[in-house]
């Protein structure tokens, strides 16, 4: 029996995460994309949408691309050598939400057989309010702000899903929350999280991301227990690269320094030197100073990302300089318990030093209380296995 081929629609939203790198959390807004490139800020969707589809590399005679022109899809399929047709054009260089909605609602009516998209939680936003339920969907993730359970864990993962669906093996369809939020209280400190509905998306494994949660009611007194032995284990001379959460935050509390909630703050035998700071002022600061540097990093609530979600200003290049040895991971035990056996993730927009550090590592979750912890990725299999 002839089997037509496999219909993918694609949206890419190129400006996606442009924000994260230099500490402006998002990219919402012409005024904060402008400001991101000033200060030298790459896009970085259509490499992450990149790796997705070269899962599925083997499967190109078997597929054709719907897509947008230039960078909201045309450009990246057709180098990789797919077969893509367009559908339509962006109304201007850098697509706006309207251009999302209007190539995603156009793209289900189709129909196509699944709708890849590549953005943040504004972009899944976005295909919520043009498509609904009404056709299935899978996120690349390429944002700051990654609340939604749409997206698989990383690149390589949402090209697993896609390889699972071309092999004809059946993945359950489930729907899944969209969640946002205010980029303005964001950029504030204030997380005002809203839940928007739902899509309809492949649930493979654990290839996909778990819903952001809040902390447990027990939890600040676990997080002010492991600030308490950072803060003794604290060495002189030493550069702190201290990542956002409501755990390092902790750590900056105890020591009685305003730190940054949502950013990354460097401190210094307990002094702040700089306050929410972006991937070129970490690597001066680490180029200027003479003595050694540690990364102090935390898990997010529920899905477990320990790099690549809201701290993208911790670079590759920043992690390779400090090495792995010397990065702290610390979670409250409630929220390793929360994962329930699934391993901490990275996903540093690095696929190579990702799966160098993977393993086991420490985890700081009490006063002097360390756990070995699973440490890794989503385990991707080739596609002609």
């Amino acid at each position: 029996m002839l089997v037509s081929k496999f219909r993918l629609g694609l949206v890419i939203n190129p400006i996606a995460g442009i924000g994260g790198s230099v500490g402006l959390k998002g990219s919402d807004g012409e005024d904060i994309v402008a400001e991101a490139i000033a200060l030298g800020a790459k896009p970085k969707s259509a490499e992450r949408c990149r790796r997705a589809l070269e899962k599925i590399l083997l499967f190109q005679n078997e597929i054709k691309i719907y897509a947008y022109a230039g960078n909201m899809g045309e450009n990246l399929t057709k180098n990789m050598g797919f077969e893509v047709e367009v559908i339509g054009a962006p109304s201007q260089a850098f697509c706006s939400a309207a251009d999302t909605e209007a190539a995603a609602r156009f793209l289900c009516d189709m129909p196509v057989d699944l709708l890849l998209f590549v953005g943040g939680d504004g972009t899944a936003r976005n295909i919520f309010h043009a498509v609904g339920a009404r056709c299935p969907v899978l996120g690349v993730p390429a944002g700051v702000k990654m609340h939604s359970g749409v997206y698989a864990v990383s690149p390589e993962a949402a090209g697993e899903v896609l390889n699972r669906l071309l092999k004809r093996t059946p993945v359950p369809l489930r729907e899944r929350e969209v969640r946002d939020i205010d980029e303005m209280a964001f950029r504030q400190g204030r997380v005002k999280s809203k839940y928007y509905g739902a899509l309809c998306v492949p649930e493979a494994d654990n290839f996909l991301q778990g819903v952001k949660n809040s902390g447990h009611t027990s939890e600040p007194v676990q997080q002010r227990d492991i600030a308490a032995g950072i803060i003794e284990s604290m060495l002189d001379d030493t550069l702190y690269i201290i990542g956002p959460g409501s755990t390092t935050l902790a750590v900056m509390e105890e020591m009685t320094l305003t730190g940054t909630l949502l950013g990354v703050d460097l401190v210094c035998d307990q002094q702040l030197l700089m306050a929410d700071v972006g991937t070129q002022e970490i690597l001066q600061a680490l180029k200027k100073h003479s003595g050694p540097a540690r990364i102090i990093i935390t898990a997010i609530g529920g899905q477990g990302h320990i790099l690549g979600r809201g701290n993208q200003q911790i670079s590759p290049a920043v992690l390779r300089l400090v090495g792995r040895d010397n990065v702290l991971i610390i979670a409250t035990a409630s929220k390793l318990e929360a994962l329930q056996g699934r391993p901490l993730l990275m996903d540093s927009n690095d696929p190579e030093l990702d799966k160098n550090w993977s393993g086991y590592s420490p985890v700081i979750v009490g006063y002097n209380d360390t756990v070995i912890y699973p440490l890794g990725n989503v385990i991707v299999v080739d596609a002609s296995d």
